[in-house]
């Protein structure tokens, strides 16, 4: 009787000690966990390049949004404020690659699906790159501006790349890498300044000149 007595309360003291341990283990758990845990991450549902973090989501898939920094660009560059020029044109070229790849993407989704999607999306994704070219082509010329070359020949070298060199803005990249320097074949040659058939030229602003002085009358003889 005296043994049944002494086992039951050694069982009890027993079960009390684990309870106890496991309410202890328990908060400290928790405390620690509140303590080292670091600070939650904003989420990320559209899967941003992790390159692309300094451009806020609203503007990363907004066409008006990049033109509106490329228009924020012209105005630091008429300051002459180059390095908010350079800032601004930055996240234009990031702001158009992006929308270009996400409607890249869309293109090889609905491609033998939907053809009217796809072409719809694949012309979206040419004029995003277009002007992710532009941006990139005015970048390339405040580098020139602020006489560093060496940033502006791999820029030059990305826009004939992608608009290859028999379109306008092609061109206009090489004859920049021929007045650096860096290339000394001119393109394109025997006097053939304009486009070559079959490539549409991109649309650019058209250049102010002087006008040209009016010829005056040569007096007749008396």
């Amino acid at each position: 009787m005296r043994v049944r007595h002494s086992l039951q309360w050694l069982r009890t003291l027993l079960v009390g000690l684990a309870i106890t341990g496991l309410v202890i283990l328990g908060a400290t758990g928790l405390s620690q966990a509140q303590t080292s845990a670091p600070a939650s991450q904003p989420a990320n549902p559209i899967g941003v390049d992790p390159l692309d973090a300094t451009v806020s989501p609203p503007r990363l898939l907004s066409m008006p949004g990049g033109r509106r920094l490329m228009d924020e660009a012209a105005q630091a560059i008429a300051r002459q404020d180059y390095k908010l020029a350079v800032s601004k044109l930055q996240d234009a070229r990031q702001v158009f690659n992006q929308v270009s790849t996400f409607h890249s993407q869309l293109v090889t989704s609905f491609t033998g699906i939907d053809n009217q999607v796809a072409d719809s999306q694949r012309r979206k994704a040419g004029e995003a790159a277009e002007m992710r070219d532009q941006a990139t082509y005015q970048l390339a010329l405040v580098h020139r501006a602020q006489k560093e070359s060496d940033l502006a020949v791999p820029l030059l070298v990305q826009i004939i790349r992608s608009q290859q060199p028999t379109r306008e803005l092609g061109q206009k990249a090489y004859q920049q890498l021929l007045e650096i320097g860096f290339v000394d074949v001119p393109f394109p040659r025997f006097g053939d300044t304009a486009p070559r058939p079959g490539t549409p030229a991109t649309p650019v602003q058209p250049q102010s000149r002087p006008a040209a002085p009016t010829p005056q009358p040569t007096p007749a003889p008396r």
